[in-house]
C-alpha cells in the first residue's frame, strides 16, 4: 500500500536626488540694483482669521478642526492603498531577485482576509529588533539526551517565533524579505482554504488535492504553518490569522478522544501520521502560549504516542505494530515538541527509539533505511540524522558530520523535487549552522520563493506536480512543508547554538 508521506523501501529519493548643477560662475552678470529700504512695520497678513475665530461660537472651531482631521485621514487612506503587501523588508541585503512582481486579483475562499499582512509598518515595536539575543534568553540548551526538559527551559526552543527574536534570527541565519514574503503569501493561501467548520482538507477545494482526504492531518499541518510564524489563538485579536488559528484549534480539539487519539475514519496508512502531526501541533501550542487549558490535552496525546510504540522501538501504520523510519521520524518530532513544552516523556521510550534507529542505520550510522531489511535512501537519511540530533548526538560526532556531507552532495534541485527530503535536510543543516547551513540555505532560500505560484486562484501555494510525493500528499501537503522550510530561521532555535551563542553568525 502506498503511503501518504513516506518514501517506499529502496526509493532514492532614501536619499534625496541631487540638485541641478549651478550656473557657470565665470559668466558676466549685470550690476545688482540696491535693495529697497526695509519696512518699518510688518505687512498685514493676506487673511487674518483671528478676529473671526475670536468672535465665533465654540462649535465652529470644533467643526473646522474635525473637517481638517477628516481630510488628513482621507489622504492617509488613499496613500495606504498603494502599499505592496506581503513583503517584509528585514533590513539586510541579499542577492536574491524579487520573486513577487505582480499583484493579480486574489480569489478567496470561505474566509476573507485583509490585504495587509506582513509589512515593516505593522510589525510589533521592539527596542532593537536586530539585536543579537541575550545568551541568558536561550541558555541552557533545551535539548537533552534523555528525560524531561527542566522547567527553566520550557518553550525556550520556540522563542524564535516571538517578535524581536524572530527578526534577529532572520538576520543571523540568512532569511530574506523574499522568504518572509513567501511565508506570508503561503499562509494567506491556507487561510483562504479553511472550511467553514474550521478544518482543512487534503483533497480540496483547490487544484491537485490528495488522492485521499484526511481532515485531521490537513488541519494539523496548516496549524503548524501558522504556529511556525508565531500565530496562536492568543495572538493579536485584530489580526486575521489569529481568528484562523482559533477556529482551527476549536475544530481539531473536538476530534481528540479521551485517550488522546486523533485519527478516525482515515486510510490505514494515514493513522499514525495523523496522530504524530496533531501531537506536534498541540505540544507546540502549549509551549508557545503557556496556557494550561491545552496542557492536559497535550499530555494525553503524548501518552497515547508512548502507549502505541511498537516493540522494535518505532511506529508504523497500526498502533503498537511494526516500525518504519518515515512514521517514526514524525513521532520523534512529537516527543521532542513535548519535551520542549515540559511535558512528561519517559526515558525508556527514547531509549527504544534509539534501538530502532540502530536497526535501520547503514554505513556506521551515516545513512538510514526505511526498515531493517531495506537499503538506505536520501530522504530517510535526512530524517534519521534529525532524529539522532534530537536524541543527543553531538555536533562534532563523526557519523553526523559524514551524513551531513552526504546531504550537501545532494542540494535542492527543482528537476528532482522531493520536498519531503528538503524538509528534513533543512532542519538537520540549520541545526549544524556555519558552512553546512550557508551552503544549503543559499540554494533553498532562492528556489522555493521563486517557484511559488504567484498568479491565479492558487497564488501562494506550491504546485505538487513533479514532486516525488506530490501526488500522494497533494497541494496542501507540499505547500505546508514548503512553508515550514522557509520558517526554519526562527521556527526552532538551533540545537547546538554554535552561531548565536558563539558571538554571531
Amino acid at each position: 500500500m502506498v503511503d501518504l508521506f513516506q518514501p517506499p523501501s529502496g526509493e532514492l529519493t532614501e536619499s534625496w536626488p541631487q540638485a541641478p548643477a549651478a550656473a557657470d560662475r565665470g559668466s558676466a552678470r549685470a550690476p545688482r540694483e540696491p535693495a529697497p529700504p526695509a519696512p518699518t512695520h510688518d505687512p498685514p497678513p493676506l487673511l487674518d482669521l483671528e478676529p473671526v475665530l475670536r468672535e465665533s461660537p465654540p462649535w465652529l472651531a470644533s467643526a473646522i478642526f474635525h473637517m481638517a482631521l477628516m481630510i488628513v485621514l482621507g489622504l492617509l487612506l488613499l496613500s495606504s492603498e498603494a502599499k505592496y503587501d506581503l513583503l517584509l523588508d528585514a533590513g539586510y541585503s541579499d542577492d536574491v531577485g524579487d520573486p513577487i512582481l505582480e499583484e493579480p486579483e486574489l480569489v478567496t475562499g470561505d474566509f476573507e482576509l485583509d490585504d495587509e499582512l506582513l509589512t515593516p509598518q505593522n510589525l510589533p515595536v521592539v527596542e532593537d529588533p536586530f539585536a543579537t539575543p541575550d545568551v541568558q534568553q536561550i541558555a541552557p540548551n533545551p535539548v537533552l539526551a534523555t528525560g524531561p526538559v527542566v522547567p527553566t527551559t520550557i518553550g525556550v526552543a520556540l522563542t524564535g517565533r516571538e517578535p524581536g527574536m524572530k527578526e534577529a534570527l532572520l538576520k543571523a541565519y540568512g532569511g530574506t524579505s523574499h522568504t518572509e514574503g513567501a511565508v506570508a503569501l503561503g499562509l494567506r493561501w491556507l487561510a483562504n482554504r479553511q472550511k467553514r467548520d474550521g478544518l482543512w482538507s487534503l483533497s480540496g477545494p483547490y487544484a491537485d488535492g490528495s488522492r485521499a482526504n484526511n481532515e485531521a492531518a490537513a488541519t494539523a499541518m496548516a496549524l503548524l504553518a501558522f504556529q511556525g510564524a508565531g500565530y496562536t489563538p492568543q495572538s493579536d485579536p485584530q489580526h486575521a490569522f489569529t481568528t484562523v488559528v482559533r477556529r482551527g484549534w476549536n475544530a481539531l480539539l473536538k476530534m481528540m478522544d479521551d485517550d488522546g487519539r486523533f485519527f478516525h475514519d482515515v486510510p490505514t496508512g494515514h493513522q499514525l501520521y495523523t496522530q504524530a502531526q496533531c501531537t506536534i501541533a498541540l505540544c507546540e501550542l502549549f509551549a508557545m502560549t503557556g496556557d494550561y487549558q491545552y496542557r492536559d490535552a497535550a499530555q494525553k496525546a503524548v501518552d497515547y504516542c508512548v502507549k502505541i510504540q511498537a516493540n522494535e522501538g518505532g511506529w508504523r501504520y497500526n498502533p503498537g505494530s511494526e516500525s518504519d523510519m518515515s512514521v517514526t521520524g514524525w513521532f520523534v518530532m512529537a516527543l521532542q515538541s513535548a519535551r520542549m513544552a515540559g511535558l512528561d516523556v519517559p526515558s525508556p521510550t527514547l531509549d527504544r527509539v534509539n534501538d530502532f534507529l540502530n536497526s535501520v542505520a547503514r554505513d556506521e550510522g551515516t545513512r538510514y533505511a526505511y526498515r531493517a531489511q531495506d537499503g538506505a535512501t536520501l530522504a530517510l537519511t535526512a530524517e534519521g540524522l534529525l532524529c539522532r540530533q534530537y536524541l543527543g548526538w553531538e555536533h562534532n560526532d563523526p557519523r553526523l558530520q559524514a551524513g551531513v556531507a552526504y546531504l550537501l552532495d545532494n542540494l535542492p534541485d527543482w528537476n528532482q523535487r522531493n520536498v519531503y527530503y528538503w524538509y528534513y535536510a533543512t532542519q538537520v543543516l540549520h541545526h549544524m549552522e556555519d558552512s553546512p547551513w550557508r551552503i544549503w540555505n543559499a540554494e533553498m532560500r532562492k528556489l522555493l520563493p521563486e517557484k511559488q505560484v504567484k498568479r491565479g486562484r492558487e497564488r501562494g501555494s506550491w504546485d505538487p506536480g513533479g514532486d516525488r510525493w506530490g501526488g500522494e500528499g497533494g497541494r496542501l501537503y507540499v505547500t505546508c512543508l514548503s512553508i515550514y522550510i522557509l520558517e526554519v530561521y526562527y521556527r526552532h532555535l538551533p540545537l547546538y547554538q554554535t552561531g548565536i551563542l558563539g558571538g554571531g553568525y
